[in-house]
C-alpha cells in the first residue's frame, strides 16, 4: 500500500497522547494506595494532560490532510454500526473531552470526596475521569488499529498482533514521554515511569518482530492466473497497456524498491526497540535530557515503523498491476 504520512503522523500521535494519558494514571493510581509519592497535581497531571490534549489535536489536524473533502469529515461517524473508522472518530473527540476534564479537575485542585471505596480508599472527579479515561484510550487503540486488523483481503493486517502492537508502541512512546516530563515536574516519579516505558517497550520488541516474522511466511492465496482469470502455467505481464501510472498503482503500492523497504525496516527496529530501551535504563535516575532524547529517537522510529507497516502490506490487484511498462 501507499503509506500517508497524514496517517502516519495520526496513528503515531495520537498513540502516544493515549500512552501520555495511561501514564498519568497510573502514576495517580499508584499513589493512591501509596505505592509512589504524591506529586503536584498542577504541574504534572495538569500541565501532562495539556501535552496529551495537543497531541491528540495535531493528530486529529493531521489526519484532514487525507481527505478529500474536510468539510464533509462530520459524517465519517454516521457508519458507526459497520465501521471501525466511524467508530474511531466518535471515540477520538470523546478521549480529547475526558482528557481535558481529567487535567482541569487537577490544574483547579478539584477534589472533592464523591465516595470512599472499601480499605478506605477516597474517590474524587479525577478518579472516576481517570477510569473513563482509560476505558476511551484502550477503545480507541482497538478502533484504530481494528480499521486495518479487518481487512481480510491484506494478510499482513489481518491478525490479532496489529492490535497489540498499536497498543503496546502507542504505550511505549506515551510512558517514554511521560518519564521525560516527570524529570522536569515531577522527579520522584521518573524511576517508575522509565521502568515501566522499558517494560512495554519490550513486550512491543518481542511483538512486532513476531509479526514481521509472521509477514515474511506469508503466502498470497492468489496468483496473477486467478487475477485475470486465466489458467495457463505460464503467464508474464508486460505492460499494463498504457505508459504511465494510474491510481492502482500510486494508491496500492509503495513505488520503493525492496532495499528501502529493508532499511526502514532495520531502521525502526533499532530506533523504536535498543537505543530508548538504552537511554530510558541511563535515564532511570533523573536525566531529563536524555529521557528527552529516548522519546525523540523512539517516535522517530515509529514514523519508520509506521510507514513501514502501510507499505508492506500487499493489495491483491498488484498481482494485475505488477508492471507500468
Amino acid at each position: 500500500m501507499h503509506p500517508a504520512f497524514s496517517v502516519i503522523f495520526l496513528t503515531t500521535l495520537i498513540g502516544a497522547a493515549q500512552g501520555l494519558f495511561l501514564a498519568l494514571f497510573t502514576a495517580q493510581s499508584y499513589a493512591a494506595f501509596k505505592l509512589l509519592p504524591e506529586p503536584d497535581a498542577h504541574a504534572f497531571y495538569g500541565q501532562g494532560s495539556l501535552l496529551a490534549v495537543l497531541l491528540l489535536a495535531a493528530g486529529l489536524v493531521a489526519s484532514f490532510f487525507h481527505l478529500g473533502h474536510p468539510e464533509r469529515a462530520w459524517r465519517a461517524a454516521a457508519m458507526w454500526r459497520t465501521s471501525w473508522l466511524s467508530r474511531e472518530v466518535i471515540v477520538l473527540p470523546a478521549f480529547m473531552g475526558v482528557v481535558f476534564l481529567y487535567g482541569l479537575a487537577h490544574w483547579l485542585d478539584w477534589h472533592p470526596l464523591l465516595m470512599t471505596l472499601p480499605g478506605g480508599l477516597p474517590v474524587d472527579p479525577s478518579a472516576i475521569l481517570g477510569v473513563a479515561g482509560t476505558v476511551l484510550a484502550f477503545a480507541l487503540f482497538l478502533c484504530t488499529a481494528m480499521i486495518y486488523a479487518c481487512l481480510k483481503f491484506l494478510s499482513e493486517w489481518h491478525s490479532p498482533l496489529t492490535v497489540i502492537n498499536y497498543v503496546l508502541l502507542g504505550g511505549a512512546s506515551g510512558f517514554s514521554l511521560a518519564a521525560a516530563f516527570a524529570a522536569v515536574t515531577a522527579p520522584e516519579l521518573v524511576s517508575f515511569l522509565a521502568a515501566w516505558a522499558a517494560i512495554i517497550t519490550l513486550l512491543g520488541m518481542v511483538s512486532r518482530i513476531a509479526s514481521l516474522y509472521r509477514n515474511a511466511r506469508l503466502k498470497p492465496k492468489s496468483t496473477l492466473q486467478t487475477a485475470i482469470g486465466i489458467k495457463h502455467p505460464k503467464i508474464v505481464q508486460k505492460t499494463q497497456g498504457f505508459m504511465g501510472g494510474s491510481f492502482n498503482t500510486r494508491e496500492f503500492f509503495h513505488g520503493q524498491p525492496v532495499a528501502v523497504l529493508r532499511g526502514v525496516k532495520w531502521f525502526f527496529i533499532i530506533a523504536v526497540f535498543p537505543l530508548p530501551l538504552l537511554l530510558l535504563l541511563s535515564g532511570m535516575q533523573g536525566g531529563a535530557g536524555v529521557l528527552a532524547t529516548a522519546f525523540v529517537v523512539q517516535y522517530a522510529g515509529l514514523l519508520a515503523e509506521r510507514w513501514f507497516f502501510f507499505a508492506q502490506a500487499n493489495h491483491p490487484q498488484n498481482l494485475y498491476y505488477q508492471s507500468i511498462a
